[in-house]
């Protein structure tokens, strides 16, 4: 019989296919103890496996590139966190063995994490995968994973590590569906950078059944349990009809009459700028630099290597707009030569902009670098400023950015509701603003955006977010400034439509979603951009606004 289930559409696109499940295995190993004389060799086995596993982290992320390979670092920086290492070292010194001793030693750090905060408890999936990665190598054992198959198939699964997203094979894997995740959780952002459809946050997937033919709506977040044929057909042609529009939509972004709205692509360093090229990319509108620095979080990366990364990525966009965000360092993204260990919740401490302030030879450092790297270039450069939250925020990186001699327009990050409600306040010390709306959301509605139970809350169409990001693009316009969206709000075509209603001068997305957005903003007026979004805001949930712009850009 066929059912339907709705979970969080995060990447577009429609797969039809059998379900098959995540491999999964008992990684608990038994306790028991060793005699004193085998402590060291343990230890060493223990180091060992450590290693291996973030060196193999490490050459998935070099295999995957762009955004997966700045989280697959990050993973392998967590694998050897010294401060984990000393603690495995410990319990094997007083009778575990190796693989007992990462268990529990992982679950201890996981229970700190699972407290210390919203951010860094949706970084638990992320350790657990890293844990089980090291146990089974010790143990002997597979590791959980994709499941092999020769025929095409939809992978369901509990939660996505990071490694197993970044490698998927897209020929095999028609779509994918988990039970976690959010709309901006690891796992959403790689599948949108495959082009993969994916569905996030739907309630019992992992019992759908072995075998079962399902099909999955990335877009609407709708998966059909044993469609018949005409829902098939249906959906078919539902995605032959956005193939055409796709292949039709070229060129510059804009309305149907001809209003502009420049269509630029998020990047994580210059692995991501061909895809970004191959889509019709009018610039780069967050260029995140974190990926440099997670090289090695014991020390900031040279100038001279920062300069020749950069400018690979400005020389790939001559005469366009490049946006480079500076080092957002803190919460999920902790370097040890930055950010204190000990914070009780670093989403609400030091990070982003603060940390900089509080280290401004990294900052100083950076924006010289930046200045070099766009010497004797065409090209527009941007730089802005990550976690304002004020005016004075504002103005000490504006100041930063002027005694370092950087020839470029200075911006703020709206991601604090502060800085939105106040925006022509921050605007009198910045030339144009950019909302992150994945952070915006987070702290407007206080939902981690890695936690599935509270995905409602990170959902963009939420009329109290859409109402910031109207109070922040009318500060701009009155300003005679810009303002553009670089969160995953972008992505998606229908809002997109509704962001460029509430007056958002610009959108920047992952590459694979810009034939999409393109196409849609094409068949609007700006007239019924401004009606969906009045109607949007009118609304009282996420639903209901999603529905009632729906039906004013169908003209129902």
């Amino acid at each position: 019989m066929e059912t339907t289930l709705r979970g969080v559409g995060v990447s577009h696109g429609v797969a039809i296919g059998e379900v098959r499940h995540m491999g999964t295995a008992v990684l608990e190993p038994p306790a028991r103890q060793i005699p004193a004389e085998e402590a060291e060799r343990e230890q060493g086995r223990a180091r060992q496996a450590v290693e291996a596993v973030a060196a193999d982290l490490m050459a998935r992320g070099n295999l995957a590139g762009g955004e997966a390979q700045a989280v697959l670092e990050a993973q392998a920086l967590m694998a050897q966190d010294p401060e984990l290492i000393a603690d495995v070292d410990r319990r094997i010194a007083v009778g575990s063995t190796a693989e007992r001793a990462i268990y529990d030693a992982f679950a201890a750090y996981r229970d700190l994490l699972a407290g210390a905060g919203e951010y860094l408890a949706g970084r638990v999936a992320d350790l657990d995968d890293v844990r089980n990665r090291i146990v089974a190598r010790l143990l002997g054992v597979p590791m959980p994973g994709v499941p092999d198959s020769d025929e095409p198939y939809v992978l369901v699964a509990r939660d996505l590590a990071p490694a197993d997203t970044a490698l998927l094979d897209p020929t095999l894997v028609l779509g994918f569906v988990t039970e976690e995740g959010g709309p901006t959780s690891h796992s959403a952002i790689l599948a949108r950078a495959l082009g993969v459809p994916a569905v996030v946050a739907l309630p019992g997937a992992v019992e759908l059944a072995e075998g079962t033919v399902i099909a999955v709506d990335g877009s609407t977040g709708e998966i059909f349990v044993n469609p018949g044929e005409e829902k098939k057909a249906q959906l078919e042609a539902s995605a032959a009809e956005r193939k055409a529009a796709l292949a039709s939509a070229t060129g510059p972004g804009a309305t149907s009459d001809g209003h502009k709205v420049p269509l630029l692509a998020n990047i994580g360093g210059p692995a991501d700028v061909a895809a970004a090229l191959a889509a019709g990319a009018e610039g780069v509108g967050l260029f995140r630099t974190e990926f440099l620095f997670l090289d090695d979080s014991k020390s900031a990366p040279s100038e001279e290597k920062q300069v020749e990364t950069y400018r690979q990525v400005l020389e790939a966009f001559p005469e366009g707009r490049v946006v480079v965000r500076v080092l957002d360092a803190g919460a999920d993204k902790p370097l040890d030569f930055l950010t204190p260990a000990d914070e009780p919740n670093p989403a609400l401490g030091v990070r982003g902009l603060r940390t900089l302030l509080e280290h401004p030879e990294v900052l100083r450092t950076q924006l010289s670098a930046l200045a070099k790297a766009a010497e004797g270039l065409p090209v527009y450069l941007e730089v802005m400023a990550p976690m304002v939250a004020d005016r004075t925020d504002a103005k000490a990186f504006a100041d930063a950015c002027r005694a370092a001699g950087l020839r470029a327009k200075f911006g703020a990050m709206v991601e604090i509701p502060s800085a939105a409600l106040r925006a022509r306040s921050v605007l009198q010390e910045v030339e144009f603003l950019s909302l992150g709306t994945n952070d915006l959301a987070q702290y407007t509605f206080a939902a981690d955006r890695q936690v599935g139970a509270v995905s409602r809350w990170q959902d963009p169409w939420q009329p109290a977010l859409l109402d910031l990001v109207a109070i922040a693009a009318e500060a701009a316009r009155a300003e005679g400034k810009s303002c553009g969206v670089c969160g995953e709000a972008a992505s998606d075509p229908m809002l997109a439509c509704v962001l460029t209603g509430l007056g958002v001068t610009s959108l920047s997305m992952g590459a694979a979603s810009l034939p999409y957005v393109r196409a849609t903003l094409a068949k609007y007026t700006l007239a019924q951009c401004e009606r969906a979004a009045a109607a949007a805001r009118a609304a009282d949930s996420a639903d209901e606004a999603r529905a009632a712009a729906r039906a004013v850009l169908s003209g129902e």
